[in-house]
């Protein structure tokens, strides 16, 4: 094992106590289990992350970029004799500009945080993962993470327009711009964004703002007999033309997930639950409209913030409910929108084959479904039924022409099926990029493809 005697001197700490590395080999994927890494460095600038990862590129030692640790696909999981960067001391909002409408942030800094400072300026950081008050704009980056509000914002990828990285060898560049414009070069920027942490080790990001709304928007509530009408109440938001803030499902499973963790008071009748909000009250009444005509029990609109509030925090509580119920497999799979209710249906049938238990919730308005298969806590390996389930459940969405991973990203667990979403030759392009970064193939290895 290489020797940490020759480690550079940084600003941040080095960590190499086993007990206290446990906690930065794993990420909130159940399934991967990391294995024990050679150092954690806890770094606190850029020069930290340069001196580490030249280090590592000197002594042919594997790096693992590490974020928030809130990933659900073990991409930020150690890999033997790895070195860790962890970014997570690197959280400061180095600047907002309000005129020009950007901001600067470092990789460590919390999604919530970011929007809560930019909001000051009277400005908001649109892209809101569900985990959004403990995941890193670094991690975000890396994985081009969407959220609830993504149907009519988008998702992080149209918000970064500049990065600070550092690469494999210990370089330091900087990609992108301040401007709105600029087509200078190859848009490096965006091929790093979703890379996963396998091209370079992202500190800082330059990030597109918005005028906050200076009007809440409208909520409308709505419950469904089942899970495929709810599903169809969105297909035919989609078709009115009509742009909803947010439009987020979920299924009656779900819903007992969350009820067990959180009571809410889930009624009997209520087999699914649709959230929409509509940025005036005419898009709420469009809303309503199609979710009373798909099918809805019956449907609730409100403009109180507070409920909204209320009724959002069912919705983020969703992937701790799982939790609370046992292990979870996380899917992240998105279709065409007008295929989501035969995706629902589909998911269903998977989930009576194989006796396992799959609540989905999923930001509707997007495609992006959610399904999380639950095995027994104290089972440490995967199950097979759950392999096979999760087989079938990626099929499903390749076959009505949907992808693998919306937004969680490929990292350890998809990475068996990836070759079913991409050719050969693309693959083959994919292997060619990254060599060119990363030719001794040091930084997060066997991740993302």
């Amino acid at each position: 094992m290489v020797s940490l005697e020759s480690f550079p001197e940084i600003t941040g700490s080095v960590l190499t106590d086993p007990d206290v590395m446990a906690a930065y080999a794993v990420d909130h994927c159940s399934p991967v289990h990391g294995a024990v890494p050679l150092a954690v460095v806890l770094a606190e600038t850029t020069e930290d992350v340069a001196a580490a990862a030249g280090w590592c590129y000197a002594n042919d030692v594997v790096i693992v970029p590490r974020g928030a640790g809130s990933g659900l696909a073990g991409g930020a999981s150690a890999i033997e004799g790895c070195v860790i960067i962890s970014l997570a001391k690197m959280n400061a909002v180095k600047e907002i500009n309000a005129q020009d409408q950007y901001a600067i942030a470092e990789a460590g800094v919390i999604n919530a945080d970011l929007d809560r400072a930019v909001r000051e300026h009277g400005l908001m950081y649109p892209p809101d993962p569900s985990s959004f008050e403990i995941c890193s704009i670094g991690g975000n980056v890396a994985t081009n993470a969407g959220g609830l509000r993504c149907v009519m914002y988008g998702v992080t990828r149209e918000y970064v327009l500049g990065l600070t990285v550092v690469l494999p060898d210990g370089r330091i560049i900087r990609t992108g711009r301040r401007t709105v414009k600029g087509v200078t070069g190859y848009d490096l920027t965006q091929l790093l964004v979703g890379s996963e942490g396998t091209l370079g080790i992202v500190t800082e990001v330059t990030v597109k703002l918005r005028p906050a709304p200076v009007i809440p928007p409208t909520t409308v509530a709505a419950s469904f007999p089942d899970v495929v009408s709810a599903a169809a109440a969105v297909a035919a938001v989609v078709g009115t033309g009509v742009v909803p803030a947010l439009m987020e499902l979920m299924d009656r499973r779900t819903l007992e997930c969350v009820e067990a963790l959180r009571p809410f008071g889930l009624e009997d009748e209520t087999r699914a639950m649709l959230i929409g909000q509509g940025s005036t009250p005419e898009d709420a009444a469009v809303l309503a409209r199609e979710f009373e005509a798909a099918g809805a029990h019956y449907t609730v609109v409100s403009d109180d913030p507070a409920e909204a509030a209320e009724l959002l925090a069912v919705r983020r509580a969703a992937f701790h409910a799982y939790e609370h119920a046992g292990n979870i497999f996380s899917e992240d799979v998105g279709v065409p929108r007008s295929q989501l209710p035969e995706m629902f249906a589909r998911i269903e049938a998977i989930s009576a084959k194989y006796g396992v238990d799959i609540p989905t919730c999923a930001h509707a308005g997007d495609g992006n479904l959610h399904p999380t298969l639950i095995y027994p806590r104290g089972e440490r390996e995967v199950p097979q039924a759950i392999w096979d389930a999760a087989d079938e459940v990626f099929q499903a969405a390749l076959a009505l022409g949907g992808t693998l991973t919306g937004e969680h990203g490929v990292g350890v667990l998809k990475a068996r099926w990836v070759g079913e979403e991409l050719s050969d030759d693309v693959l083959e392009l994919h292997r060619g990029i990254k060599a060119v970064w990363d030719p001794k193939n040091l930084l997060n290895p066997g991740r993302g493809f």
